[in-house]
């Protein structure tokens, strides 16, 4: 099994493999391309966003600038918007379903590192993927970590942590990020 199919699997990796470095690099070029676009030009933005990322709805807007690991692990649905400053590091699945919407500064971070420090000096990481469901909205500075899912019809409240699953109709914020009720 190659380095990049260990990332895939969720099994420890070297993120320093000459495939995935250029993998990473590739994305990374085209991000920086995506981010000097004239702002107006939205068919450039647009196309430029369908050769990173890994599928798209027809209607979508990512405000610049957004940033990527490898861009083909995520997948963006019906009518998604993020606001400026997104971060995606998918070395795992990162799947946004439809009518999703992203405040400014938000992260989502698939890829974790051993505790054990003599491994992780060894440059090996893991990555569990992350998933968001439809009608969610997300607020302003939120981290949400790897192997969480939030479910449909969810809102997760600015400078929110999630570093648990959180369910579908929820109200959710905090450090960590709890849910305080449920969404009618």
């Amino acid at each position: 099994m190659n380095e990049k199919e260990k990332m895939i699997s969720g099994e420890l990796y070297n993120s320093s493999d000459k495939t995935l470095l250029n993998e990473r690099i590739k994305c990374k070029e085209l991000l920086s391309e995506f981010n000097q676009v004239k702002y107006s030009d939205f068919e450039k933005r647009n196309e430029i966003l369908k050769k990173v990322l890994g599928k798209t709805g027809k209607s979508f807007l990512i405000e610049q600038p957004f940033m990527a690991d490898y861009g083909y692990n995520i997948e963006i649905g019906e009518n998604f918007y993020s606001n400026h400053n997104l971060i995606v590091l998918d070395c795992a699945k990162v799947t946004f379903k439809d009518n999703v919407f992203i405040g400014p500064n938000c992260s989502f971070y698939t890829p974790l590192h051993p505790l054990d420090a003599k491994t992780r000096s060894q440059g090996l990481e893991y990555a569990e993927a992350i998933a968001v469901g439809s009608n969610v909205w997300i607020g302003g500075n939120v981290t949400v970590l790897a192997g969480v899912s939030i479910g449909d019809n969810c809102v997760i409240g600015a400078g929110s942590v999630v570093t648990k699953d959180i369910p579908d109709n929820s109200l959710a914020f905090g450090n960590p990020c709890k849910v305080i009720r449920k969404i009618d």
